[in-house]
């Protein structure tokens, strides 16, 4: 009688111990899906500018002090190849206290990267990916845009996987530019 009750309280405690460790790899997998996903976010192209963007550019205007905002901060983007087209977002404010008009191109600019994407890939090409690379605005006095500029690239499949730099040049009421290095994933 002694030894059923020894047999059923270990079949207990080997189910409670599997279930513990299935609930332990579930968690744990949930856990590296969760960071997986918040350390992709930060390189991740955006494909349309929402308020969590423009958020996200306004606080960058607050902490860098500076005329020019780009998200995602980090000025590295990964688009995948044959996927919808994606890219990133720019604000500008204006230092001048009086009414200003701006004009901004994005051009590929560094000769080296477009080379490591293979011969056959010329800037042609890369600047043939980019849907809006230029595009003109006016600003108020001391005001920043209300809703950012959104530079997109549609990257065919056949591209070769590369990095290329582009140029963000912006001109106008104030002359600044800034790289962007985008790579075709």
């Amino acid at each position: 009688m002694i030894s059923k009750i020894n047999k059923k309280g270990a079949i207990e405690m080997s189910m409670t111990t599997i279930v513990t460790i299935v609930l332990v790899v579930v968690t744990l997998v949930l856990a590296l899906v969760l960071i997986r996903t918040i350390f992709t976010t930060s390189t991740g192209a955006v494909e349309q500018i929402d308020s969590a963007i423009q958020d996200q550019i306004n606080k960058l205007f607050t902490s860098e002090g500076k005329n020019i905002a780009i998200y995602p901060a980090s000025q590295t983007i990964n688009i995948k190849r044959g996927d919808t087209p994606k890219g990133f977002a720019f604000s500008i404010m204006n230092p001048s206290t009086d009414t200003a008009n701006f004009s901004y191109t994005v051009t590929a600019n560094d000769p080296t990267s477009i080379a490591s994407c293979g011969s056959t890939f010329t800037k042609e090409k890369a600047e043939a990916y980019l849907l809006n690379g230029a595009g003109t605005f006016s600003l108020g006095g001391s005001a920043q845009l209300d809703l950012a500029k959104l530079v997109r690239f549609n990257v065919p499949a056949t591209s070769p996987a590369c990095t290329v730099v582009y140029n963000l040049q912006v001109t106008g009421g104030l002359t600044t530019s800034a790289d962007i290095f985008v790579t075709f994933v």
